[in-house]
């Protein structure tokens, strides 16, 4: 089956990322932050993938031959290749068009040796004042065993040589090349970047900014004051992941996989980025206190960590960001108030970032204080430092509550958060379920359970979504929820939760589809019927909008359907292994993705179910781990008009010829000479807002 490799075809996303910074139409210091993203994202994907990469090629020949995808060592240097290739495209982004740009926009950034006379005394001072007593030296002499780097913290190396004091004779000491290395205290500092007074914001005299790293180039030699010579470079460590060999195999080849590994070290290093300019002896010492081989060693630049450009002063410079869309409330719900009536008497959604996620916090606390709420039960998949969310759940297991939460450890690279909100969480009172080795919950769920005023009998209340409980990444990610106390889905939530607390599998799920149950068999089962339809001469169709789309099985069976004449779009942002357009295998597909100002994150699934459409939200990706090893969930949207304003929002994406590039020349396909221009989430923004402002009106 013919298919594109997967870690490939991330890296065609990673560089429409860097599409973004290059574009000349996005505001300049969004430039800067879709830097960071691609930066930030680079650092995850050689942390998880090309660490996996190497360990399967590691693997024994006979092992490694059983592997269902492509030989890893070929994929591994092709990846290697193409990174190679997209960082030098970052760079000469960087230097070639931000940087000069930010100049004519009036905000230069300089180094420490560009800086005047009387601007590196003001550094030095601030140095003194806010750096020195932040920085920890590590001698790197015969005293230290072994040096321990954290992942993904700049390391700054000091190379000291012509020492100062002079032996009995009256002459200087021989050049004894000490090495010490500190971490760059970002964290502590409060940031990467340094805003030197003065400038008045124009290309003549603009805002100079300094990297945290070049404060301390201007300092060094007032640190080491017996040297005459101090040189400063920076290095960065990335460690592996430690992504379960699971995400690749399972069964008996997992098996053979795990006893012909002779160990796995847990955060052993996967890359060590480097200055060029670093001397030899330097690289030489960490090689030896670490134990980072050759193949690991990277040449990177004068700076590392991109993604702290997150952090970039703006000067107040409102022209050089987005535009402000303030989150809209969402119009069918109360904007004061109790919620819970609302919600028994309709269905209501939620559209993030472009409607507030104030209701859903607002739930929590408001059946926290209800006396006829009982039990909340809720899947916390990532948690956000300062969690509304997690800190109304508290409250509600004080109310005395019956508060269950699902927390997921494995969240990548979210753990230590998650850990802190279970055990609060855990002491507090709450039952706490911690997922099994083996399985993932990445389902986003919230089940209240609550005695009705007339009838006294409990009656179950949810909120399904594609995104997670966190109110920071609602600011951020595209995602949709659904608050229902429909039982025809309220049910079959609640058999979820009993799943985590009893073990038994769900049983009779007429509704939504659940992985690791039902949701592929199901998901085959839908595309047959388009199929079937298809050969029957009837309209067919399927619209996919997923992160990303990899899982063997069902790319086959979109193969078959489009071989059948089921027209089949599919709208992925990030992975997509499927070759669409291909003659005679895929000539009915179409394949998209949408990248901008928010990540777009909601799965949508259309099937068209001759003419009476199907319509699902769900958290799943068409990946195999998504469909066999973790808890998901696909929930269909049964009121008419609240499907009607998903399709709408869809068909906007559809129509976009700004942002939605064609998977085949990685490009925008620009509007027709009759065509209007439609970019898909301003569209989606002043659309929500008419429809907000129509039901106020009402």
């Amino acid at each position: 089956m013919k298919t594109l490799p997967r870690d490939l075809s991330w890296l065609s996303f990673n560089a429409r990322v860097l599409q973004e910074a290059q574009c000349p139409t996005v505001p300049l210091l969004e430039r800067l932050k879709f830097l960071a993203i691609f930066s930030a994202n680079l650092d995850e994907f050689f942390k998880v993938r090309v660490a996996t990469l190497r360990r399967l090629v590691k693997l024994k020949k006979k092992t490694r031959a059983q592997l269902p995808q492509d030989r890893p060592k070929r994929v591994l240097a092709a990846v290697l290749a193409e990174m190679q290739r997209q960082q030098e495209e970052f760079g000469r982004t960087y230097r070639e068009e931000l940087l000069p740009a930010l100049q004519v926009a009036g905000i230069r950034l300089v180094t420490s040796e560009e800086l005047t006379e009387t601007q590196c005394a003001w550094v030095k001072g601030y140095f003194e004042a806010k750096v020195r007593d932040l920085l920890s030296p590590i001698i790197l002499d015969e005293t230290l065993h072994q040096l321990f780097l954290k992942d993904q913290a700049v390391y700054l190396t000091f190379y000291l040589t012509e020492p100062l004091e002079q032996d009995k004779q009256g002459k200087k000491k021989a050049d004894t090349g000490r090495v010490v290395v500190m971490e760059l205290p970002t964290k502590r500092h409060g940031g990467r970047f340094v805003a030197l007074p003065g400038g008045a914001g124009t290309a003549a005299d603009p805002h100079l900014v300094l990297f945290l790293d070049d404060v301390v180039r201007a300092g060094a030699a007032s640190l080491f004051p017996g040297f005459g010579r101090v040189q400063v470079n920076s290095i960065k460590l990335s460690r592996d992941a430690e992504l379960d060999i699971e995400e690749e195999v399972s069964g008996d080849l997992l098996t053979k996989i795990k006893s012909s590994l002779a160990k796995r070290a847990t955060g052993y290093p996967a890359r060590l980025l480097y200055d060029p300019a670093v001397p030899a002896p330097v690289l030489q010492a960490i090689k030896e206190k670490t134990g980072i081989a050759d193949e690991e060693l990277v040449e990177g630049s004068r700076y590392h960590n991109f993604r702290d450009f997150f952090g970039f002063p703006d000067f107040g410079r409102a022209d050089l960001s987005y535009p402000a869309q303030p989150a809209l409330p969402a119009p069918t719900l109360p904007r004061t108030g109790p919620l819970l009536p609302a919600l028994a008497r309709a269905d209501h959604l939620l559209h993030l970032p472009y409607q507030s996620f104030d209701p859903v916090p607002r739930l929590l606390r408001e059946a926290a204080h209800d006396p006829r709420v009982s039990a909340i039960s809720i899947t916390l998949y990532r948690v956000a430092p300062k969690s509304a969310v997690a800190k109304a759940l508290l409250r509600a297991v004080r109310h005395g509550k019956q508060v269950t939460a699902v927390v997921e450890l494995k969240a990548r690279f979210d753990e230590e958060s998650n850990i802190q909100w279970a055990e609060k969480l855990r002491r507090a009172g709450a039952h706490v379920i911690l997922t099994p080795p083996e399985l993932k919950c990445h389902a986003k769920l919230l089940l209240l359970v609550r005695r009705d005023e007339a009838t006294d009998v409990p009656r179950h209340y949810a909120y399904l979504s594609t995104g997670n409980f966190n109110e920071a990444t609602a600011g951020l990610y595209a995602d949709h929820g659904l608050f229902t106390a429909n039982e025809k889905l309220t049910v079959e939530v609640d058999q979820v939760f009993r799943y985590f607390i009893t073990g038994q599998e769900p049983q009779d799920l007429h509704h939504l589809l659940v992985a690791p149950f039902t949701l592929r068999s199901q998901l085959l089962a839908l595309l047959a019927a388009e199929m079937a339809r298809a050969k029957k001469g009837e309209d067919a169709y399927v619209i996919l909008k997923v992160n990303s789309l990899e899982d063997p099985e069902l790319i086959a069976a979109l193969y078959k359907a489009s071989r059948a004449g089921v027209r089949i779009e599919l709208l992925i942002r990030g992975i997509g292994c499927l070759l669409p357009g291909e003659a005679g295998l895929s000539d009915t597909i179409r394949q998209r993705g949408l990248l901008d100002r928010y990540l777009e994150h909601a799965r949508i699934y259309v099937f068209g179910n001759g003419g009476a459409e199907k319509v699902y939200l769900s958290s799943a990706d068409w990946m195999t781990r998504n469909l066999d090893r973790r808890v998901e969930v696909a929930f269909p949207i049964l009121d008419e008009a609240l499907r009607a304003q998903v399709r709408h929002l869809l068909d906007l994406e559809r129509q976009d010829n700004v942002k939605a590039r064609d998977f085949a020349n990685q490009l925008p396909s620009p509007p027709g000479p009759a065509e209007p221009t439609v970019r898909a989430q301003e569209a989606q923004y002043q659309y929500l807002k008419k429809l907000g402002g129509r039901r106020r009106a009402k």
